[in-house]
This record gives C-alpha cells, sequence and structure tokens, in this order.
C-alpha cells in the first residue's frame, strides 16, 4: 500500500488548500451548540458550492464522482486549515445511495448533501441501545400508509432534522434481527414529537422522538420490507468511520490547539508534558493511517464492514486522550460551566457509548473477524 499522493491527488490537494485559504471563516466557532450549527451548518454549505462535499458520491445525485482517498485528503485539510466542524450527518446518505429507489435518490440524496434538509437516525430506544435488535418501535400497512408507533432515544441533532431514518418492527413474529424495516419519516408529520436531551455539558445535541399513529406514504419504505437490519449494519460501519464522520480533522485541530499552547505560555514544557504530546500525536497518527489503510480497501471497491469497530475504538482512545491532556495543560481555564474545552471533556466520555459501546465493538472484531464463539447471551 503506497500511502503517498498519486498526481492527480497532488493536484487535488493544491486546489482544494488555495480554496480553503480564501474561504475558512476568521471567526472562531461557537461554543454553545444553538450558535454552533448554524455556523457548523453555512460553512458547510458554503463548502458544497465549492464543490467540496460528497466528493464520493456520483454526479446525478450532487456528488462529484471521484473517490474515498479525495475524502480523505478533505479530512487531513480542513484540520490543517483550522475549519469548522462538519456535521457528522455525510453516512446517512449512503443507505439512500445503495437502498434508495431511483425516485429517493433524485428527491432525498441532492439536499442531504447540500445540508439544505437535515436528517437523523433513529435507532436507538430505551431499551434497544447496543442490544438494536431489540427495538419494539411498530409499523403496521395500513392501505396506501404505514403507521408508526414507537419510542426513540439518543437521536443526533434530532431538534435540527427534517428527516429520520427509522428503524420499525413490522413483523413481529420473526426472529430477532429479522422483521425489521426501516423509513423515512418526515419529522414535520402529524403525530411526531421531538423532545431535546440536556448533555453534561449543556447541549441538546440530542433527543428522544415520539411517534403516536404516524402515518407515512407506502413508498417511504428504504429497501424491502424486513431488510430494516441489513440498512442498519451498513449505516453504522460508515458511522463508526472517522472519515465520514469528520472526526480526524476535529481531532488534528484539538491537537494543534493544545501544542500551539504549550509553545506560546511562558513556562518551559517539562518532559511530561511533551512525551504526553507526543503519545497523543502518535495516537492521531496510529488512527490516520488505519482510517487510509480502511480508504485503500474502498477505493478497491469493499464497502465498510466489521473491521469499522478498529476505527470506533481507536477514534474514542484518540478522543479520550487529547481530552485528558487538555484537563492537564489547561487547569487554569478547564472549570466546569466556564471553559469549552471541559465541555469537550465531557463530550469524549460519551465515545465509549454512542455508535455502538466499547464492549460491542470488541465483541464484533472478536465474533465476525476473527471467528471466536458468540459470548453466551
Amino acid at each position: 500500500m503506497d500511502l503517498r499522493d498519486s498526481p492527480e491527488e497532488a493536484r487535488f490537494r493544491g486546489r482544494l488548500c488555495a480554496w480553503l485559504k480564501e474561504n475558512v471563516p476568521a471567526d472562531p466557532e461557537p461554543a454553545v451548540l444553538a450558535e454552533r450549527w448554524p455556523y457548523m451548518r453555512a460553512f458547510q454549505q458554503h463548502l458544497y458550492r465549492g464543490g467540496w462535499v460528497a466528493l464520493s458520491y456520483p454526479e446525478e445525485v450532487g456528488g462529484q464522482g471521484l473517490g474515498p482517498m479525495e475524502e480523505a485528503i478533505l479530512s487531513e485539510e480542513l484540520g490543517r486549515a483550522n475549519a469548522p466542524t462538519l456535521l457528522p450527518l455525510g453516512h446517512l446518505g449512503r443507505p439512500l445511495l445503495r437502498y434508495g429507489t431511483g425516485e429517493q435518490r433524485r428527491r432525498y440524496l441532492p439536499p442531504l448533501l447540500a445540508s439544505d434538509e437535515i436528517w437523523c437516525q433513529g435507532f436507538s430506544e430505551p431499551q434497544a441501545g447496543s442490544d438494536l435488535a431489540a427495538l419494539r418501535t411498530r409499523a403496521v400497512r395500513e392501505d396506501d400508509a404505514w403507521v408508526l408507533n414507537g419510542h426513540k432515544t439518543w437521536t443526533s441533532y434530532g431538534v435540527f432534522a427534517d428527516f429520520c431514518l427509522l428503524l420499525a418492527r413490522t413483523d413481529p413474529d420473526a426472529v430477532r434481527h429479522r422483521g425489521i424495516s426501516a423509513f423515512i419519516v418526515p419529522l414535520s408529520a402529524p403525530g411526531v414529537t421531538v423532545r431535546p436531551i440536556v448533555l453534561a455539558n449543556g447541549d441538546e445535541e440530542f433527543a428522544e422522538l415520539f411517534l403516536d399513529d404516524v402515518r407515512i406514504p407506502a413508498e417511504n419504505i428504504l429497501g424491502r420490507p424486513e431488510d430494516g437490519w441489513r440498512i442498519a449494519m451498513d449505516v453504522v460501519n460508515y458511522e463508526r468511520g472517522a472519515v465520514e464522520t469528520g472526526y480526524l480533522p476535529k481531532f488534528e485541530r484539538y491537537l494543534s490547539e493544545l501544542a500551539e499552547f504549550v509553545k506560546t505560555r511562558t513556562s518551559a514544557p517539562d518532559r511530561a508534558t511533551l512525551r504526553a504530546l507526543g503519545e497523543a500525536a502518535a495516537a492521531l497518527e496510529v488512527l490516520r493511517m488505519h482510517c487510509l489503510r480502511t480508504l485503500s480497501d474502498r477505493a478497491s471497491g469493499a464497502p465498510p464492514g466489521p473491521e469499522s469497530s478498529i476505527d470506533k475504538l481507536l477514534m474514542t482512545a484518540v478522543e479520550q486522550k487529547l481530552m485528558a491532556l487538555s484537563l492537564s495543560l489547561l487547569t487554569d481555564t478547564a472549570v466546569p460551566g466556564r471553559a469549552e474545552w471541559f465541555d469537550r471533556y465531557l463530550y469524549g466520555r460519551a465515545g465509549s457509548i454512542y455508535g455502538g459501546s466499547a464492549q460491542i465493538q470488541r465483541n464484533i472484531l472478536a465474533e465476525r473477524l476473527l471467528g471466536l464463539p458468540r459470548s453466551p447471551a
């Protein structure tokens, strides 16, 4: 595997760097989500109009028709340019691209990729988080409509979303992983209630969704009935990738900010500080290299599979290492309720849970990659 840019990739990187130099906003990213969300969305829309979003999507649905390596270059250069955080929602277009009808792809993908319409993911439920197959939300076919009833939770950016990719049980007699279907649910539909969840850092990034006799057109099913589990696994495999969700540039920016703080403070850094910075940089480089290996597989046509659980474990380790380092360095400002770094630290603690807990990721690697026996129920 050659990780160096090809001549064509080098030219792409050059054009991108020139664009970022002229277009990355100079004002800092707001700390409060209510202000940060429109800031992030505006930059992502500007990025899309510049031709730098959805690089590996087909041109007919609003993409650029390039490959995953260009996606990796974009991720790297956004971090180096200290660009605003991207909306971590690009993976939700993948199931529409793979399972959607021609009409669904034409209707939903262009505004999703342009961030003109926001999507969220309705998978987790109060009794079905890591054990997703235990979900209880039901969808019943009535003439030309599906009627949904249930309760979703930990829905990322649900308060800002226009549509939800939602899982519901359509065959209650089928075994757990079967009998589940995926639906496109407009959150403006009568019977949908969205209630924000306030996190420890004060943000309302997550929400609960309540569905009470919500009627959606029959054509809003994605894929075939009972395709839900397969669609869900595809989504989480993309969601667990640091490149797809934009986490690599965010971590690179955090490391750059911490290194700059150490360089500019009045006292010289001690050996322990330099060692901690070096360990964080090494962990981030391991993550970046692993992402490039994953992208090389995708460039050869292979979709992401269970090996994406390695990305998720590495992502969590890097984020928590960076946040622990930030608290040790910024002791005079990292005070609860006052500093953005403390808010980031609190958010980083959830990395071991969201998108499938660390224990779930290790089970996936043990069973699906190493072929070890399933853990007892």
